[in-house]
């Protein structure tokens, strides 16, 4: 059902039946390591290419997810799934791979919760009985295509965010025990101009802030409604920037219900400057970290907002600006 303009609240609640994780060596050093549950020590995953590697990510996680939901692929109605490579390969040759009719998206960073958005409308609407919902990234194939190859070893300004090596996927069902999605806020477009691809975090935080005003407008609650609200990958910066927008419109969310899953998934002392992002960043925090931390019982209520920037490497060649866009799902225990 559509409430107010933006926001769709499910009715039957689709279940998320089981969750899966898979992150690399640089994510097996970071906060959450036990939060995976696959994690490599190479980076290359045994294949020949950083691409594979990324797909074999996705291909694990949709696998693991699967099997902890009790299922098999044949089970499963749809497969949706975004990466940031060039025709989001990953999600595709996976899908290849899985044999489930499949939706691929591109959301760039906010893939995961536009993923779990459009999971949960074909869930609620009856027009599947299980669906999974996929994302991944890879820092080495998303450096290679949107930037500069990592061997050029290419210096970086402290406002650039380091790219999760992760996939993260979510098996839903109509019913049967876990968490619930209630709701899901589709954001609108929104950019102010800035064209720099090291600053991610500030191009991404208005799309952010409108987001969670409409879910909040749309379904007239306050923030303190949800144990957690945890934006995307906006990482430090962009973060900041959020905050200050919120308490400037009037919206004041508690520092400590406020957080991004881009400065949770890395240890301070790891060399990530502004914090982590990618598709595979509010994938594997979510679909490991925020879960477990429901289905244990810390929490009752979150919010994630993915954020993303809509951008390629052909526009940023053309000196385009970036277009940015965030998703706001609501789950609850």
């Amino acid at each position: 059902m559509l409430k107010g303009h933006q926001t769709w609240v499910f009715s039957s609640k689709p279940v998320i039946l089981s969750s899966a994780a898979v992150g690399g060596p640089f994510e097996a050093q970071g906060n959450l390591a036990d939060d995976f549950d696959i994690l490599h020590d190479d980076l290359w995953l045994g294949q020949d290419s950083f691409e594979k590697a990324e797909k074999k990510m996705l291909e694990q996680a949709c696998e693991k997810a699967i099997e902890k939901a009790g299922k098999k692929k044949e089970d499963m109605g749809f497969f949706i799934s975004g990466d940031l490579m060039n025709q989001i390969i990953s999600s595709s040759f996976t899908a290849r791979t899985l044999g489930v009719p499949y939706l691929g998206i591109f959301g760039a960073c906010s893939s995961s919760m536009e993923g779990l958005s459009l999971a949960s409308l074909l869930i609620d609407s009856n027009c599947a009985e299980y669906v999974i919902a996929g994302a991944c990234s890879h820092n080495a194939s998303a450096e290679k295509q949107f930037r500069y190859p990592t061997e050029y070893g290419s210096q970086k300004p402290p406002t650039a965010q380091w790219t999760v090596t992760g996939a993260g996927a979510a098996v839903l069902g109509k019913s049967g025990e876990g968490p619930k999605v209630v709701s899901a806020t589709i954001g609108r477009v929104i950019d102010m101009g800035i064209s720099d691809p090291f600053n991610m975090g500030a191009a991404m935080a208005p799309a952010a802030v409108d987001t969670i005003e409409a879910h909040f407008r749309d379904l007239d609650i306050e923030p303190n409604y949800y144990d957690l609200i945890a934006t995307g990958d906006l990482g430090a910066v962009g973060h900041r920037i959020a905050g200050d927008l919120l308490i400037k419109n009037g919206m004041k969310i508690p520092t400590e219900i406020f957080t991004d899953c881009g400065l949770l998934i890395y240890k301070e002392e790891q060399k990530v400057m502004a914090g982590g992002s990618g598709c595979g960043c509010s994938a594997v925090v979510t679909y490991g970290h925020f879960l477990n931390r429901l289905r244990k019982g810390d929490l009752k209520r979150i919010l994630i907002v993915a954020t993303g920037a809509l951008m390629s490497p052909m526009s940023y060649q053309q000196k385009e600006s970036i277009p940015c866009i965030a998703h706001a799902v609501s789950i609850e225990i």
